[in-house]
């Protein structure tokens, strides 16, 4: 085990311990067949952290996997708030509904089905939202910020996952390349130079490869 492992474990069992309700959704994911591309405990505790830290009251997350980070996400608001997860799989969508179930916050949350960019504009009635998690398709992302963008206030939180990608997603790609990286990198370009947010991108390691999260605090229009 290397160092880092070391110390994300450490990291994980003083400020991120997993209960049942987190570890089974895992253990659904598995048993439906779903890619183990989920975030980590300490990921999923550093949202919380922001969600406190912007006061969260609603927040929406794009890309809901097995409900994972629906739980951490969920969890971090006041039993009066509100949760909305879009996911653009039924099957994935019931994977997630049973987990929050299992979780006990299905009070507050609401799991909406159908691609990300359909949906989006739906909920225009129900912003501004104080967190955002974008975890979907990566060549969308740069679409996702725009929307974020529109469904937020001024202090709101926008955070990405998969923005570092072993740093592969901090370097400008070739000319024509429309591929997952490339799209990455738009989005870090984009919410570093963007008047109206002020944002930095976090290396996460787990001894073996390096990626993390992009984070832009929303800033009045000037």
């Amino acid at each position: 085990m290397s160092d880092t492992e070391k110390i994300t474990g450490a990291l994980e069992q003083l400020f991120a311990p997993e209960d049942a309700a987190l570890q089974q959704a895992l253990v659904a994911a598995k048993e439906a067949g779903l890619p183990e591309i989920q975030i980590s405990p300490l990921q999923g505790k550093l949202l919380q952290v922001l969600a406190a830290a912007c006061n969260a009251q609603k927040i929406l997350e794009i890309g809901a996997l097995a409900g994972y980070s629906g739980i951490w996400l969920a969890r971090s608001l006041p039993a009066h708030g509100t949760f909305i997860t879009l996911e653009v799989s039924a099957k994935h969508a019931e994977v997630v509904r049973q987990s929050l179930d299992r979780a006990q916050i299905t009070a507050r949350t609401k799991v909406r089905v159908g691609a990300a960019l359909d949906l989006l504009p739906t909920l225009q009635d129900e912003a501004p939202f104080d967190l955002i998690f974008i975890d979907a398709d990566k060549p969308s992302y740069p679409q996702y910020l725009d929307w974020a963008l529109k469904l937020s206030r001024p202090g709101s939180i926008i955070v990405a996952d998969n923005c570092i990608r072993n740093g592969q997603a901090l370097v400008e790609p070739a000319a024509g390349d429309t591929g997952s990286t490339a799209a990455l990198y738009t989005y870090n370009k984009q919410t570093a130079t963007h008047p109206r947010l002020r944002s930095i991108s976090l290396p996460m390691s787990d001894g073996n490869h390096t990626d993390g999260y992009n984070i832009s605090v929303v800033l009045p229009e000037a």
